[in-house]
């Protein structure tokens, strides 16, 4: 089985809070009153061995509730193992169902990597009955390869999603690029950027950057979500769930934004009735290049949160 050509509709996402999968009982609630758009239960380095069958059992149990309707909230995510032992097959095929929204792959290496998970994904999903294609796709680019090879790893599947540069302090990718973090973010900022290219031109609609690990430093969390907002990425994953409402404030449109692009609108379409392709607007030039952004901004957020 080979992925369908055309993706299907992913929904923008702001925020996608990390939840240990052993703590998922428990935390998924303060997830929700947060008011993260996804949770990514997480069966991979959150998790201690010794609690790794109580989280493979809470989240199963999370992923039924949802699918039975008896758990509301955010789209569910897993994080799961490396595919590098049949034991990590096996259990991804054990988790697909219709209450999972997708799988987040961690340590990939290329496009390899992607188009095997797609195919283990496409085969889950003819077993549970699922429309094919129905399973998002999330790979993590933690190693250098995979970060060079960004545009490759957004083309491998259609059902790749929310792609993106994840840049924490201290894990996978700042050993694999050797980088030291900061809180400015100077040192990752090509990286983030290029990436996001790649995506964009991958025709990936919403990529989504991350991880800010101080927990109390709130200030500093919006400083760095403002960043990556302002490069164009449309979320980010989070550690914590009072990171949660920063990040959703900063990634959606303050209500004068999108009353400005109304207006921006209307006053370009008047001028073009009267035959004038460009008009001053709020001390600007603008033109229909302005007015198709202000367009698909308003398409992105009118009534999606």
């Amino acid at each position: 089985m080979s992925s369908n050509p055309t993706p299907l509709p992913r929904p923008p996402l702001r925020s996608l809070l990390f939840v240990p999968g052993n703590r998922a009982t428990h935390w998924l609630p303060k997830a929700r009153a947060a008011g993260a758009d996804a949770v990514v239960l997480d069966l991979e380095d959150a998790v201690p061995q010794a609690e790794r069958a109580a989280a493979v059992r809470q989240v199963t149990e999370a992923l039924a509730r949802r699918a039975d309707g008896s758990l509301p909230g955010p789209a569910l995510f897993v994080r799961v193992t490396p595919l590098d032992t049949w034991r990590a097959a096996d259990e991804l095929r054990a988790l697909c169902s219709p209450g999972l929204t997708g799988i987040v792959l961690p340590k990939v290496t290329g496009p390899g990597d992607i188009r095997f998970a797609d195919r283990l994904l496409a085969w889950s999903e003819h077993e549970h009955g699922l429309p094919h294609g129905h399973l998002a796709l999330i790979p993590l680019l933690e190693t250098a390869q995979a970060l060079r090879e960004a545009h490759a790893c957004a083309t491998a599947a259609a059902r790749v999603a929310h792609l993106g540069a994840i840049t924490g302090a201290g894990g996978d990718v700042e050993r694999a690029i050797g980088y030291r973090w900061s809180p400015e973010g100077t040192e990752t900022h090509a990286l983030r950027a290029r990436v996001l290219l790649d995506a964009r031109a991958a025709g990936t609609p919403h990529p989504v950057a991350g991880l800010w690990t101080r927990i109390g430093d709130l200030d500093g969390l919006r400083a760095f979500a403002e960043q990556n907002r302002s490069l164009g990425y449309a979320g980010m994953m989070a550690i914590h769930p009072s990171h949660v409402p920063v990040i959703n404030d900063v990634f959606a449109p303050s209500p004068a934004e999108l009353a400005r692009a109304a207006r921006l609108i209307a006053v370009v379409e008047e001028a073009q009735a009267s035959g004038a392709g460009a008009v001053t607007f709020d001390g600007e030039m603008v033109d229909e290049a302005m007015a198709a952004t202000a367009r698909a901004l308003l398409e992105r957020h009118t009534d999606t949160h």
